[in-house]
């Protein structure tokens, strides 16, 4: 079976090098956007979804944990707070993320130096085996393809979202938690 996230990316870029308007054409309809642009939402969405049940249903294992592997595995030793920055979660939920892969004997978790609260986590060959098997991007689709964008395009985008998030008034919280886990 060919890989979604292979086939979901080249559509996504081949839809953004699409001409722009044109320039001459009468405005649409502020309406006729608003349902373009949740079409548009409601694309990334699903394709977030379909990378992530991809990765499930091949490892077995949810994307949040894949990803924590990954980020284990390329800093031998990490501990969990720094674990939670690498991914831009909140700290319990890294917690929880390790627990359940020291758990299923995929990472291991080492308390050693002057500070014998820290543990410092290193993978496992379970965890290994896991990553050698999951399909990627590791992070996830969604922070690959915009680390993909134009810097231009990813400050316009935080502006234009970030006016998003006041108009539904987002609770603050919803951006600590992983896609994989909604």
């Amino acid at each position: 079976m060919p890989d979604r996230a292979a086939t979901i990316i080249p559509r996504m870029v081949q839809r953004s090098q699409q001409p722009p308007a044109d320039a001459d054409a009468p405005p649409a309809d502020n309406e006729d956007v608003a349902v373009a642009v949740l079409r548009q939402f409601r694309q990334v969405f699903n394709a977030v979804k379909a990378h992530f049940q991809q990765v499930e249903k091949t490892v077995g294992i949810g994307g949040a944990q894949v990803w924590a592997l990954s980020v284990v595995r390329d800093n031998p030793g990490i501990g969990v707070g720094a674990l939670a920055k690498a991914m831009s979660i909140h700290q319990s939920t890294a917690s929880n993320l390790v627990r359940t892969l020291i758990d299923r004997e995929m990472v291991v978790g080492v308390k050693e130096g002057t500070d014998r609260r820290a543990v410092q986590l290193s993978l496992l060959p379970a965890g290994a085996r896991v990553l050698r098997n999951a399909p990627g991007p590791f992070a996830g689709l969604l922070p690959d393809a915009l680390k993909s964008l134009p810097p231009e395009t990813l400050a316009r985008l935080n502006d234009d979202l970030g006016r998003l998030i006041v108009a539904i008034a987002a609770d603050e919280a919803g951006a600590s938690i992983p896609l994989s886990d909604m």
